[in-house]
């Protein structure tokens, strides 16, 4: 089979060696540069990658990916996208050529978009950026997805399994440009529910609440919002929204309601259970934490938040215990979160505490 990899870039040279050495595996690599002032472009050059320079304006995310793609030969039969801060681990090659089907028109193989500051995992998903040559278009002016275009319909998704792709952003880059262009999406295509719950979560991030809250409960009502996880995180982003204006009530409620749509997923519980500390409601805390701790099946998409499957249930479980007298017990829970989190010295410091602590009884 031939694989080629291709991307969009801008400013990026101190990613190209890393990426090309990771890229490598592929028989060919082509990059769109959009205006780099930097020297990405020879950099990538000297490391045999066919490289172009071109500026889209205005800027979007769907036609610069399209443009890259168009740089890839006609013959290709497995493309994989991919930005110059990710890494393959190596192997990866023959790994999705195993998995693919003549026929197929995509496939999916897990992600890592995060770490930690020990450098454990943080958000993991599964991608699906490598696709069938033909057919395929990116959408959307941010947040870009691939849409099948072809006649008939698409080729299956096959699952890559053992092809891991790590991202290692550069953290001063700003995200300024994500809310006009989200509003752009939006306003091209109103009924995208997609598009609809991303820009709310958006508000969010930007501290926008009263915009979050009404974009999110719109996203809501939308008949093509029938995936229970995203409806459920757009439900906790409200409520979100409402402790930060302080409407502990409305909030707690609609907490509640995400717990409902989506009782297989652990951040909701989690949500609630931080809730409830900040309150001092520790009855509370011990029994969302331990609803969440029920649940051993981590989901494979984004939605999935690394603190939930992290050290931050044994966490608060211990501070709970503590405060409800049973030392025993927040030990053991303190335990649990140092294993998981062994360099955090917040954790490490209350473990001593408790350790130190009368025994029970005594």
């Amino acid at each position: 089979m031939k694989v080629v990899v291709y991307a969009i870039c801008k400013n990026e040279a101190q990613f190209v060696d890393r990426w090309m050495d990771s890229m490598g595996e592929a028989d060919q690599v082509v990059v769109l540069d959009t205006g780099s002032e930097d020297d990405t472009v020879e950099r990538l050059r000297a490391r045999g990658a066919l490289a172009k320079v071109e500026v889209i304006s205005p800027w979007r995310f769907d036609v610069a990916r399209n443009r890259s793609m168009e740089l890839v030969p006609e013959d290709a039969d497995i493309c994989v996208c991919t930005d110059l801060d990710e890494v393959f681990h190596p192997g990866w090659r023959a790994r999705l050529e195993e998995a693919w089907l003549p026929e197929a028109g995509q496939a999916t193989y897990r992600y890592t978009w995060s770490f930690n500051p020990d450098g454990s995992e943080g958000v993991t998903f599964w991608y699906e950026k490598a696709h069938a040559r033909h057919g395929y278009q990116w959408v959307h002016p941010v947040h870009e997805v691939l849409k099948w275009m072809g006649t008939g319909r698409p080729g299956p998704t096959v699952v890559a399994e053992g092809v891991q792709l790590d991202h290692h952003p550069d953290p001063s880059k700003s995200r300024g440009q994500y809310l006009p262009l989200l509003e752009l999406s939006v306003q091209e295509d109103p009924e995208d529910d997609r598009n609809v719950h991303y820009l709310g979560r958006e508000y969010m991030y930007r501290g926008r609440w009263d915009d979050c809250i009404r974009t999110l409960k719109r996203h809501l009502t939308m008949p093509s919002a029938t995936w229970r996880d995203e409806r459920a995180a757009s439900m906790r982003y409200i409520a979100k929204s409402y402790l930060n204006k302080g409407e502990r009530a409305q909030a707690r409620d609609w907490y509640l309601r995400a717990i409902a749509e989506a009782p297989h997923l652990r951040e909701p519980y989690m949500d609630l259970a931080l809730a409830l500390y900040e309150q001092g409601e520790w009855d509370g805390v011990l029994y969302f934490t331990g609803c969440a701790l029920a649940i051993t099946y981590r989901p494979r998409s984004y939605i999935c938040e690394a603190a939930s499957w992290g050290s931050l249930p044994h966490d608060l479980r211990s501070i709970a215990l503590f405060h409800t007298g049973r030392l025993k017990e927040a030990r053991e829970e303190a335990r649990k979160a140092v294993e998981l989190e062994p360099d955090n010295e917040r954790l490490q410091g209350n473990l001593k505490l408790l350790e130190n602590s009368p025994k029970e009884g005594g």
